[in-house]
């Protein structure tokens, strides 16, 4: 077989490889002369050849390998050496990288020189060593015409259907005919096939067009020249007619699909017709046409729509093996998703928005007024910048369900996005597409899911944005929030504007002390506050109970839940400005009776009579209740259940046989609904949580009541005083901020200034409060931080009665910051402190004189339980406080009736 191709040839010198090569064994690829590959080494055996061959060789013949293909099923890595297949191809290694990771390999590049056979194998560790016979003539060719006329008619009927046809057949495209030759990349093919020898051009081609590794190994072991044309040539043939069926398949319309793009032209033509990857490539073509159409049928904006055209246009010039092919390609179909010119005709009947907010939301009325407001002003204005509002309140108190309810009034898509935690700006504004993983930001996805350009967005708890290295996400939304810049929204991703304008921004927050000036400045404040115990009362039995009951599959005829027993779950339960924490006790009542019923519905047979443990007595109860003419006992069962048991003395004497058969077919009667009362609720939730204990704590002097808020709501809050000898230091406990123990620090010094007006003395009878004296003040549920000026009047109050010994009245609750000179000014949150107080059961309220307008915001009912003083200095508050009042005067008769 060697000598079939080593015929001597007049064309050049020849050269020879070493007589012994070492092996390297491919497992997924096959090597032919002439052409080029990367091949992956990670074998222990292949790797010591790269460490001790290549990697220390210095000459060139030490950079000459054999590359041998591992047919063995499936390949092996053991330390016993496989079958090697007879015929390799001796190649050069012209690059060797290393690296680590996931697992220690080399990636060579190599390139296939000759032929050869292996005649005897020399060793096999640490890797094998072959003596070997070259089968291909390796030379420098110098006369070509003296080549081709050796090789005959053969080479020239494979060098017409790969490279050039004569006149006859110029109907019958080559292979290089069909690529575009305004391409540099298959120019410079065309030049390489011209002046390559032709006796190369099987093994080259080969490599090139697609071809199985067992269709490559075939043309491996064809060591003769003649076999080679013969076993190439269909091969060749195949290709050219895949690519003129995949040219039939083509819309002549298209300019760019006339022609092979640039970078794939090598792919393009290594298909074999039929093959599955050639129909994906073709529908995957098919689909860019498509895309683009949509593209231009979607009516975006001009600037939009010449961005995605140039991106179309790149994307066909794009091998798919590239990352950008996909992220390109993802970019075009969000461009197409996003609802540019979508948008849904709002519902604008005010009468009917209305109903639909009164039947949603009980109580509320200064949220439901602006939303009709806007709804009014939308209905005689089409294009009205949709306002920024934000609904501030506790938790619990339906700000994320009022803008559900906003969104279903206008008939608009409802989007909710959660801002809790967010500390990346990338966030709103999206991330750009040159980093990996990129992705647009929540507002245009938000814009994606819903489909439409006019939706509600609620960014929920917009308070609670976080700043961190990747920028700050509220100053993301200042963009997004201001009604004259929206219109021209950039997202990073899109990099081209979209218009906000028309989304309905919704935000919520507890509080707005955490939201920046600049991005609060961009909303409409409206609070929302807290419920009153008639308000809870309402929306339990309106909303919360039917939706427990569905929830858990129960009916009104299974349970009954009293409004006495809802008003003692409020009081003594919860004790929360929202109604979350009520709606969860209604569930777990509602758990609790369901396991109930569903144990009455799994009895397959009832007994003739089942005992009933009641008060530590045990009761015999016939499950068939029988009708007598005495009256029937009824007893109490578990839950309040009613169950009829026999009068069996009467029966016994007067009942005949007769009169039993009677009533035997009488009905039994209907099962009563499970009454929730309070040994129930006692039962099902335990003891009670909350108790009034506002009487105890005021049992002693030097003990008052303030009022405070918190982002859950309104809070009663005791301040508590006691004194001791010592050298004048105050000290403060409970966690409090700055400004409270400023608040503390004024207290005393007013009361120091003023201790001779009311006749306040220390422990030794001296006017100055701290000469030997020691002040402890401590703020109860030390775990809790508190701070703010409006415990000034309570602290104040609280040092007066411990220096005079009188005892604040027990009703009485009060809030206001303090001056040096004994002023009441106004504070904050005045109807969530008002409602706390109310929940407590106080009676008495102390408020600043400036703060007598917020008091309109409170509902009539807790007004007419409640008595307001208003104060403008502390004289004012500390007569209010304290039974008599507190002048000098009150001071001595209580001394004197102490006396």
């Amino acid at each position: 077989m060697a000598s079939s191709s080593s015929s001597s040839s007049s064309g050049g010198s020849a050269i020879q490889i070493p007589t012994r090569l070492p092996l390297l064994l491919t497992p997924e690829a096959v090597l032919l002369p002439g052409s080029t590959m990367r091949a992956s080494v990670d074998s222990p055996r292949n790797m010591q050849l790269v460490r001790s061959r290549l990697l220390k060789g210095t000459s060139l013949k030490s950079t000459i390998i054999g590359v041998i293909p591992d047919t063995s099923d499936p390949p092996s890595d053991l330390d016993a050496l496989p079958p090697l297949h007879r015929i390799g191809t001796a190649a050069l290694a012209i690059q060797v990288v290393g690296s680590n990771w996931p697992k220690p390999h080399y990636t060579l590049l190599i390139t296939g020189l000759c032929r050869f056979q292996i005649l005897q194998l020399v060793k096999e560790k640490p890797y094998p060593v072959a003596d070997v016979e070259q089968l291909d003539r390796l030379e420098q060719f110098t006369n070509k015409s003296a080549s081709e006329e050796e090789l005959g008619e053969l080479s020239e009927q494979f060098y017409k259907y790969a490279v050039q046809a004569t006149s006859s057949d110029y109907q019958k495209p080559t292979l290089v005919e069909m690529l575009d030759m305004s391409i540099p990349a298959v120019a410079k093919l065309r030049r390489l096939l011209d002046n390559l020898p032709r006796e190369a051009l099987p093994d080259i081609l080969t490599s090139i067009i697609r071809t199985s590794n067992q269709e490559k190994l075939q043309i491996l072991d064809a060591v003769g020249l003649e076999e080679r044309f013969k076993m190439t040539i269909p091969l060749l043939v195949r290709q050219i007619e895949g690519l003129k069926l995949l040219q039939k398949t083509r819309k002549p319309k298209q300019d760019d699909d006339k022609r092979v793009i640039a970078i794939r032209p090598i792919r393009r033509i290594t298909h074999i017709p039929g093959s599955g990857e050639e129909e994906e490539e073709d529908e995957d073509h098919d689909d860019i046409v498509i895309l683009e159409k949509k593209i231009r049928a979607s009516s975006m904006p001009e600037q939009a729509l010449k961005v995605c055209i140039k991106e179309v246009k790149r994307l066909k010039k794009m091998p798919q093996s590239m990352p950008e092919y996909a992220l390109t390609r993802n970019y075009l179909e969000l461009m197409v998703e996003l609802p540019w010119n979508k948008s849904t005709k709002d519902c604008l009947d005010i009468r009917a928005a209305r109903i639909l907010l009164d039947n949603d939301h009980y109580a509320m009325e200064k949220l439901k007024k602006r939303v009709l407001e806007y709804l009014a002003v939308r209905q005689l204005k089409n294009n009205l910048k949709g306002p920024i509002l934000c609904f501030v309140g506790p938790p619990g108190v339906g700000k994320t369900s009022v803008g559900r309810s906003v969104a279903k009034t206008l008939g608009r898509e409802f989007h909710r996005i959660a801002l809790g935690g967010v500390c990346d700006q990338s966030d709103i504004r999206g991330h750009r597409r040159t980093y990996v993983g990129s992705m647009p930001g929540r507002i245009i996805n938000g814009l994606k899911t819903v489909g439409v350009n006019n939706p509600v967005f609620l960014l929920d708890e917009v308070d609670k944005l976080g700043k961190s290295l990747q920028g700050d996400p509220a100053a993301a939304l200042l963009e997004v929030l201001d009604p004259e810049q929206n219109h021209n929204f950039t997202d990073h991703y899109l990099n081209v504007a979209f218009d906000l304008s028309q989304v309905l921004f919704i935000a919520t927050a507890n509080t707005t002390a955490t939201i920046p000036p600049a991005l609060l400045d961009r909303m409409e404040i409206i609070q929302v506050p807290g419920y009153t115990q008639e308000e809870k009362l309402e929306i339990a039995h309106r909303h919360l109970i039917p939706k427990q009951l569905e929830q858990h599959g129960l009916t009104p005829q299974q349970i009954q839940i009293p409004q006495e027993t809802t008003l003692a779950i409020i009081t003594r339960y919860t004790r929360e400005a929202g109604v979350r924490s009520l709606d969860r006790k209604f569930g777990a009542i509602c758990r609790a009776v369901a396991v109930k019923v569903a144990e009455g519905q799994h009895k397959e047979t009832k007994p003739d009579r089942s005992e009933v443990t009641e008060g530590g007595v045990v009761l015999t109860v016939p499950t068939t209740p029988l009708c007598c003419r005495s009256q029937i006992t009824e007893a109490k069962c578990m839950w309040g259940r009613s169950e009829f048991w026999e009068c069996r003395e009467h029966i016994a004497e007067d009942a005949k046989p007769d009169s039993i058969n009677d009533t035997a077919d009488l009905a039994l009667p209907p099962e009563m609904p499970i009454l929730i009362d309070f040994h129930a609720l006692k039962d099902i939730l335990g003891p009670p949580m909350y108790e009034l204990e506002v009487s105890e704590r005021l049992s002693q002097p030097g003990v008052a009541i303030g009022l405070a808020w918190t982002p859950l709501g309104g809070e009663i809050m005791f301040v508590e005083a006691s004194r001791m000898d010592g050298e004048g230091q105050l000290t403060l406990t409970g966690q409090l901020g700055d400004v409270m123990k400023e608040s503390a620090h004024l207290a005393i010094s007013w009361l120091r200034s003023n201790a001779k007006k009311y006749q306040l003395t220390n422990a030794s009878g001296s006017f100055d409060l701290l000469d030997n004296t020691d002040i402890h003040l401590h703020f109860p549920a030390g775990a809790v931080t508190k701070d703010g000026p409006s415990a000034g009047v309570t602290i104040v109050t609280c040092l007066a009665s411990l220096f005079s010994g009188r005892l604040v009245r027990s009703d009485v609750a009060m809030t206001g910051e303090i001056t040096l000179r004994g002023l009441v000014l106004p504070v904050g949150g005045i109807k969530d402190k008002v409602l706390a107080a109310h929940r407590a059961g106080l009676k008495r309220i102390i408020i600043p004189q400036r703060n007598e307008k917020d008091l309109e915001e409170i509902a009539a009912n807790v007004r007419q339980d409640l008595n307001f003083v208003m104060t403008s200095c502390l004289d004012e508050v500390l007569n209010a406080a304290f039974d008599g009042g507190f002048s000098a005067k009150t001071r001595l008769d209580h001394f004197n009736s102490k006396l």
